[in-house]
């Protein structure tokens, strides 16, 4: 009898079976805009030319898989979430696009050969799996998946990512809410009470990260914070509405990105690694 596949977690499915993902970074509240231009702009600088083939694993409803494919790039993208499969499928359609191949699957237990990608993104699954065994489980699969000379660039959210964005939505006005912060911020667990606006997860320190995936045998490259503080300003929807602005919000973040005390301000981390 073949071993039986890891399941999802059934709350994180049903937290993104809301169908909120789809248009999240374009929503300047949490500033989403910045988090994928400045994903976008990492991405760019390591990417091999196109058509390399670069697997998308945790890639949700195809927001960087589909600009992948409109660069060139052959892209397959699975994620645990029907709906999300089921987004990316239409939204290529309607953009005449095409993903190479977009399925329902899980981050520990990727369906495609060993040796057949060139890049493989882990830009959700390390910050939904709390136990370390299941993150290990997942960086090892795409390892296995990459052809040597591989890039993999991993996602992670900061340790501290609640505590400033619960103060930056008011959430840490809320006792309760912030006896879970502090829970997280002392063991990396986050475990919130409805309304949190996110669902069961886990938060890294940068050491942390850059220790998982270097003993799951990548060479790390490079590792940065995605957004500095700009997520956080009230008025963040005015300011990238204004070219100038946004461009300072970018070429702020850009600065601060490698600085190790500033690390852990940005909400996402980003690693890139090398098999």
């Amino acid at each position: 009898m073949g071993r039986r596949p890891p399941q999802p977690d059934r709350e994180i499915l049903q937290y993104y079976e809301r169908g909120k993902e789809r248009d999240r970074l374009d929503a300047a509240r949490g500033g989403g805009p910045l988090e994928r231009e400045r994903t976008r702009e990492v991405l760019a600088r390591h990417l091999p030319v196109p058509p390399a083939t670069v697997v998308d694993v945790g890639g949700g409803a195809g927001v960087h898989a589909l600009w992948l494919s409109s660069l060139g790039y052959h892209v397959h993208l699975r994620d645990p979430v029907p709906l999300h499969v089921e987004q990316a499928e239409a939204d290529a359609r309607e953009r005449g696009l095409s993903l190479i191949s977009a399925a329902v699957g899980d981050a520990r237990a990727i369906d495609l050969p060993e040796a057949s990608a060139d890049v493989v993104l882990l830009l959700g699954p390390l910050y939904h799996l709390q136990e370390r065994a299941d993150r290990r489980t997942a960086l090892l699969e795409a390892r296995r998946i990459l052809r040597t000379g591989g890039l993999l660039l991993a996602a992670a959210v900061s340790r501290w990512s609640p505590i400033l964005g619960g103060l930056a939505v008011g959430l840490l006005e809320n006792p309760e809410h912030l006896r879970v912060v502090e829970a997280a911020a002392e063991t990396g667990r986050f475990d919130p009470k409805p309304p949190s606006g996110f669902t069961r997860a886990y938060f890294h320190r940068p050491e942390e990260l850059r220790e998982e995936v270097s003993s799951a045998g990548f060479g790390v490259m490079e590792l940065v914070g995605l957004e500095g503080v700009g997520f956080a300003f009230e008025d963040f929807a005015h300011r990238w509405a204004d070219p100038k602005k946004r461009e300072a919000l970018m070429e702020a973040a850009r600065l601060i990105e490698e600085v190790p005390e500033l690390l852990g301000l940005s909400p996402h981390l980003l690693l890139v690694a090398q098999r």
